[in-house]
């Protein structure tokens, strides 16, 4: 029988006890121990399997921990390195993932939260006979809870600050042996409080927390972080000198995070759905980290789950939907007219050349549109297609995924730049049941001009048509007395656009790309096809006195417009 798939499943343990597949990554573990510094630090755009690898150490390193978990996998065929390590550890592991609230003083009882619930992992601290008194007193102020009994732990801010090293002290006490330190998505409360307005207070505190648990500390044996960005050493590392960063531009770790080409494949042939590798490859390869090319997982297992339900479902945009995109929104809304010219070039195929700058703060990111091309890189939006000098690289969109994103974005963005001029816009709308078809064509091409153009040969006509359509149902949809839909059953099929106005004038629009630059006969084939597919039967039956119909051919940035 076939494994279940881990549809959002990062906890090894629950992955390896319960029949899920899994994508062996075990050898992180060695690499790991052949690389690793005192503090080391692994940047990755989300959902590539940083959360997952998190529990993995855990579980290998952890004391008592099950060595059955690692049966058949990899890591078992090195011997002595299981031998010397496996299960030989205290481990502390936290996740700063959900350390977020509208105010500091929840978000900082949020992360009390996070740390008082691993520290009551180890009560056996409490019956230790290796630690004093005063050294339990110490543990029991992490595990305190407030009198109010809603689960909140009582510690003060300044004992949360010295949560972490306090905890790995007494573990190393109580073992013998130095503690290993796990912290999981540590960048995500600063994230929070910049959005949320009280940033200062939250670095303050990250920056404490982080100084106390990684810098001389005695009962460290090592540490490992993940997060998305590698926020600068004077933010939140200050006087940090043990940390070992590996960001996707680094040459080591490069296929432990994400998936292979080899990975994808033997998955796919295990699920029986070897047909599918090209169309997985355009949609969510294309990610290079180091020297490996990887796909993102969470795309990969998604759709695989719904091929095994329905093999003619079309991919989807999984992993670019599970965010807000905001960075790209501020992209275009901040950018120039080079900006925008920069992300058509993206759109189409092209690379952009920019200086890539991973240390950044959060305020960092505002204060220039080069810093949000570097995050877009740090965050998986872009990919590097080569180094030059001086920290320059060469960015493309890694698949057909994130161009659809960037694409659906660029419509958004442009809907709202153009209903700002309500005049200019009114104008426009008003030349349709006019039949002004020099002031629809003249005034469309001016749109045009002012935004982004889809002409990459690799993107399908229907995917260029569908953009164009979005940009003109976007305009036409401004007139709030109109009854504007958009591929609606008006007769035998689906017209692109069909309006009705209040004085019962019916529209329909048809929208061609043509590929070979042949705008005229584009129109010619959009009218045809109105006339053929009876697309003015359902205005007829409405109602309407009077039915114009229009055939729009666009080609990058130029379109005609002729009505029948």
């Amino acid at each position: 029988m076939r494994k279940k798939l881990p549809i959002g499943i990062d906890g090894f343990e629950k992955l390896r006890t319960n029949d899920f597949y899994y994508v062996d990554k075990t050898m992180f573990i060695k690499e790991l121990l052949e690389n690793w510094g005192e503090v080391n630090l692994f940047t990755r755009p989300r959902r590539f399997g940083k959360t997952l690898n998190m529990s993995m150490l855990k579980c290998f390193f952890e004391v008592g921990s099950d060595p059955a978990l690692f049966d058949g996998l990899k890591i078992m065929q090195e011997k002595e390195l299981c031998e010397k390590y496996m299960g030989k550890f205290p481990v502390i592991s936290i996740s700063l993932k959900g350390v977020d609230g509208r105010s500091f003083a929840s978000a900082s009882a949020a992360l009390r939260t996070v740390i008082g619930d691993e520290a009551l992992r180890f009560q056996l601290l409490l019956a230790s006979k290796k630690l004093t008194d005063i050294e339990k007193g110490s543990y029991q102020q992490l595990i305190k809870l407030g009198e109010d009994s809603r689960g909140i732990y009582d510690m003060t801010n300044d004992t949360a600050e010295t949560s972490l090293k306090t905890l790995s002290r007494l573990l190393h006490k109580h073992y013998g042996q130095k503690a290993i330190l796990l912290i999981d998505e540590y960048d995500v409360p600063l994230d929070k409080a910049f959005q949320a307005g009280y940033y200062d207070e939250m670095v303050t505190l990250i920056r404490n927390l982080l100084g106390n648990a990684l810098k001389t500390n005695d009962s460290l044996y090592f540490a490992v972080l993940t997060g998305c960005l590698r926020i600068s050493k004077e933010s939140i590392f200050t006087g940090l000198n043990n940390l070992n960063v590996m960001t996707i531009s680094d040459p080591y770790f490069c296929d432990c995070f994400g998936f292979t080409e080899d990975e994808v494949m033997e998955l796919l042939h295990d699920y029986d759905l070897d047909d599918f590798q090209e169309i997985i490859r355009e949609w969510y390869d294309g990610y290079n980290f180091g020297e490996a090319s990887v796909y993102c997982p969470w795309d990969v297992i998604k759709y695989v789950q719904i091929l095994l339900r329905d093999r003619s479902a079309e991919p989807e945009n999984y992993w670019a939907n599970t965010s807000g995109n905001d960075l790209i929104r501020r992209l275009l809304k901040k950018g120039s007219q080079t900006t925008r010219d920069e992300v058509e070039l993206l759109i189409n195929g092209s690379t952009i050349t920019k200086t890539i700058r991973q240390e950044l703060t959060y305020r960092d990111i505002e204060d220039s549109i080069d810093n949000i091309w570097s995050v877009l890189y740090s965050t998986g939006y872009l990919t590097g297609r080569g180094r030059l000098p001086g920290r320059q690289m060469k960015l493309a969109l890694p698949n057909r995924e994130v161009r659809d994103l960037f694409i659906d974005l660029v419509k958004d963005w442009f809907a709202e730049t153009t209903q700002a001029d309500s005049e200019r816009i009114n104008r426009f709308c008003a030349a349709f049941p006019a039949e002004d078809v020099g002031t629809i064509q003249e005034m469309l091409h001016d749109y045009l001009w002012d935004s982004i153009s889809v002409r990459d040969t690799a993107v399908r006509s229907t995917m260029k048509e569908n953009f164009y359509h979005g940009m003109l149902l976007g305009l036409l949809r401004s007139q709030g007395s109109w009854l504007v839909k958009s591929n609606a059953e008006t007769g035998e099929g689906y017209s692109d656009i069909s309006i009705q106005t209040p004085d019962r004038i019916g529209i329909i629009i048809e929208v061609k790309y043509a590929d070979d630059g042949n705008l005229e006969a584009g129109c010619k084939e959009a009218l045809e096809q109105i006339e053929e597919k009876k697309y003015a039967e359902g205005l007829k039956r409405r109602g309407t006195k009077k039915i114009i119909n229009y055939g729009i051919a666009f080609w990058e940035k130029e379109c005609m417009v002729v009505i029948a």
